[in-house]
């Protein structure tokens, strides 16, 4: 029986899974990030393939009939190209193909092979696929090509709102605590000084985001705030996808993934909602059940002609999964 190598490969872990023709889920594990635009495309596509050497027990490559690879790093045709050529040139499948991580949660969540995503976890990033397969993308760089928000962002501007109302700066809020509280300073101004110095991993930043929506929920102005900020760009990422596909008259699925997006913050989904349905009425709005790498083994399925009953198969299974 055929098999599809299904990764997702994200800036946090990447995920992999073994799917046979007929749904069966065979095996699945998990490795590093994929970084490709920090320590290149050979070193970041080893991490990968280790990973699915490993999955096999060890056998050599190919490692399936298709490798269906849906990646943080492919942003653009030349990456993509890059990265489709390293994993076919190390003979990872039979057949490779290679697109964006944000695909992957749209082919997951929805119910159809079309549709928009959006994804805020570390960053911001969002992609729409048509009934006839146009797509419209966003280069999702961060502020430098126009984004705002997700983990990373939000935790550096509950620090800004910390620090000002410290010193004096800034209006009253709940956030100064809350930075105080969770790392256990005596002050806002020791943590940025812990940063100054390298003496805290800046990285653990988003470990303040939970705790932003909990303080919004709270009633604190400055974190409503951003939390209505927050909200705001994700339903403008999908209605601007929308329209570029001509979608905004149409029944449609919004897919919402990503750390931030999945927690369930009912304050931040509900103002998305409202955005959304401002400009698309008829467009419904799905939270992502199942994680991404069920996408990438759905489209590896749809590669090999697979059956129906084959991607109920592995949706039942990535949904007993989480």
């Amino acid at each position: 029986m055929r098999t599809v190598l299904a990764v997702d490969g994200g800036n946090s872990k990447t995920d992999l899974a073994l799917v046979a023709e007929d749904g069966t889920v065979l095996a699945t594990g998990s490795t590093g990030p994929f970084v490709p635009h920090s320590v290149g495309v050979a070193a970041a596509a080893e991490v990968v393939e280790r990973a699915a050497r490993e999955l096999l027990g060890g056998a050599a490559p190919p490692y399936a009939d298709v490798m269906c690879a849906y990646l943080a790093g492919a942003d653009f045709p030349a990456e993509v190209a890059a990265l489709r050529a390293e994993f076919t040139a190390r003979g990872c499948a039979k057949e490779v193909t290679v697109a964006n991580d944000t695909l992957a949660v749209l082919r997951a969540g929805a119910s159809r092979p079309w549709g928009v995503a959006v994804v805020c976890g570390a960053g911001m990033n969002a992609a729409g696929v048509s009934p006839t397969g146009e797509t419209a993308r966003f280069p999702a760089l961060g502020r430098v090509s126009g984004d705002w928000g997700g983990g990373e962002e939000l935790a550096e501007e509950v620090l800004w709102h910390a620090v000002r109302v410290e010193d004096g700066r800034g209006p009253a809020t709940a956030l100064a605590d809350l930075v105080m509280s969770h790392f256990g300073v005596a002050s806002v101004r020791d943590l940025v000084l812990a940063l100054h110095f390298g003496e805290m991993d800046r990285g653990r930043l988003h470990e303040l985001v939970p705790g932003l929506f909990a303080v919004a929920a709270d009633g604190d102005a400055a974190a409503i705030a951003l939390v209505e900020r927050q909200a705001t760009e994700v339903a403008v990422m999908a209605e601007v996808c929308l329209r570029r596909l001509d979608l905004l008259d149409t029944s449609v699925e919004v897919v919402l993934g990503g750390g931030v997006l999945t927690a369930g913050h009912r304050m931040l989904l509900d103002r998305i909602e409202a955005g959304l349905a401002a400009a698309a009425p008829r467009a419904d709005l799905v939270v992502a059940a199942l994680l991404p790498v069920a996408g990438a083994a759905l489209a590896g399925l749809d590669l090999l002609g697979a059956a129906e009953s084959a991607g109920h198969r592995v949706r039942d299974h990535f949904r007993r999964s989480r």
